[in-house]
């Protein structure tokens, strides 16, 4: 807000975007910043938006695919998206995604997109096939129901991973 302040005040350029992180477990934005950039126009660019690709559902019960991020960074993020504590709550959202027959992935993504205050994410497939996953989110149009239950999990476990 101080930049924006300055921006108005001594005709700087605009600040046209900003980087943040933004998941199912990770929703700080939404009473951090959202108002700020709705109002002052700035693009959101999420990274992160499957919280390393735990969302996915691929690293619960302790798994550790081959490939994976998680395999080859050897446990430099695993503290901060796959956190012991955080496990119940990422079970839920992939319960959740598959009881509406959702890639748990897709629907994930989908929340995220529909956000007012998102402009776009930043994805991090490893493979085709993740790639035509994350794509495939755009198809994805999550219910009132759906919203409605995603919130009653955020509302039990609220941003597990700050």
């Amino acid at each position: 807000m101080e930049y924006v302040r300055l921006h108005k005040e001594k005709q700087l350029p605009k600040i046209q975007s900003i980087q943040n992180p933004y998941s199912l477990l990770m929703r700080e934005f939404e009473t951090a910043l959202a108002e700020i950039v709705i109002k002052e126009k700035i693009s959101h660019l999420v990274y992160s938006p499957l919280s390393f690709g735990v969302l996915t559902g691929k690293y619960l019960g302790g798994k550790l695919p081959k490939g994976s991020r998680f395999e080859y960074e050897k446990v430099r993020n695993v503290g901060r998206y796959n956190p012991p504590h955080a496990q119940q709550v990422i079970q839920k959202y992939v319960n959740l995604a598959k009881k509406y027959r959702f890639d748990p992935a897709q629907m994930a993504l989908a929340f995220v997109i529909s956000r007012e205050f998102v402009t776009s994410t930043i994805i991090g497939a490893t493979s085709l096939e993740q790639l035509k996953t994350d794509i495939g989110s755009t198809e994805v149009a999550l219910t009132n129901e759906i919203v409605k239950e995603i919130e009653s999990i955020h509302k039990q476990f609220p941003n597990p991973l700050t």
